[in-house]
């Protein structure tokens, strides 16, 4: 608990705390790619791509290129986000070689073959209450020191109840899943305050060495082995202020926790590989049990593979 507190307190930072005109000169040379991964995001990528464009591109260049990765958006995602300045790919059509598979973090995987950035900064698509800050925040700490790998960021989340009420904790995947996890077999990690956020930045060279699942247990896989291959002082947590965005039914929230233990159990030494399969009761289907496919497949370190830099 000690040490958790003690690493809390050096490695952690407000958004605040970060200038974008004095981050643009500690870049120096280094190229910074922001990624939004998007599935069916029409209503909310357009604002997110134009936000960052307009602040860090046009007004400063801090962020060197935009890249959505679309995984097979049928509302028109992709169009709404190239007419708003992102260069944007097709998750299926990047290294077609290599296969396809749907989900999150395949994105995340394949977007390292057409990006150049030596930093990559993840944002997801689905943000209703955000800003630029958020890509800045997850900068910082990357830009200003060279230990640090891997840059996640917290939030208060303002509640989908129409009340607009701040909740401090994270979501409930990560309160009752990841968070116990990391206390229970990681408890140097205990102070991750929301490991699972899907804002947050790395060094390409670390990502580029990590196996990669390819559905929603990316945050916890990246979090777990950066601290697996370079200990807690390669991690650090930037406060970004308040987020909002879309919430998922509990069945579907169900299967991702299923996922975050699958994936997390194969780095914890947990034992057997998990079952594939989740059951979940449903007095609306027409049999009362639905078996819904645990993702397993894990992305091979894309280094390994070649050609992961544009």
């Amino acid at each position: 608990m000690q040490a958790a507190q003690s690493w809390f307190d050096r490695a952690t930072s407000h958004w605040q705390d970060w200038d974008p005109a004095e981050l643009t000169v500690a870049k120096d040379a280094l190229r910074i790619s922001v990624v939004i991964p998007a599935r069916d995001e029409a209503p909310t990528i357009g604002g997110i791509v134009e936000g960052i464009r307009a602040e860090l591109i046009e007004r400063r260049p801090l962020v060197d290129e935009l890249v959505v990765i679309d995984s097979d958006s049928v509302d028109g995602t992709a169009d709404v986000a190239r007419a708003a300045g992102a260069a944007v790919h097709a998750a299926r059509d990047v290294r077609p070689d290599l296969g396809s598979h749907g989900g999150k973090g395949e994105a995340l995987w394949k977007s390292q073959f057409v990006t150049s950035g030596d930093v990559l900064v993840f944002v997801d698509a689905d943000l209703t209450e955000w800003g630029p800050h958020f890509v800045v925040g997850l900068l910082g700490p990357l830009l200003t020191d060279a230990r640090v790998q891997l840059v996640k960021g917290f939030y208060d989340r303002i509640m989908d109840d129409g009340s607009g009420h701040h909740a401090p904790q994270g979501g409930r995947v990560t309160e009752l899943v990841a968070r116990p996890l990391l206390n229970l077999y990681r408890p140097e990690l205990s102070h991750v305050v929301q490991p699972l956020a899907g804002e947050w930045a790395i060094r390409r060279s670390m990502f580029e060495s990590l196996s990669v699942p390819t559905g929603y247990g990316v945050e916890i896989a990246t979090l777990l082995d950066v601290y697996a291959r370079n200990g807690v002082d390669a991690i650090a947590q930037v406060d970004l202020g308040e987020r909002a965005h879309s919430h998922q039914s509990v069945h579907d929230l169900g299967l991702m926790a299923a996922e975050l233990i699958a994936v997390a159990s194969r780095r914890l030494g947990l034992g057997t590989e998990p079952a594939d399969l989740l059951w979940q009761f449903s007095r609306q289907a027409g049999s009362p049990w639905v078996p819904r496919q645990v993702p397993s497949v894990e992305r091979t370190p894309a280094i390994t593979v070649g050609g992961a830099r544009c």
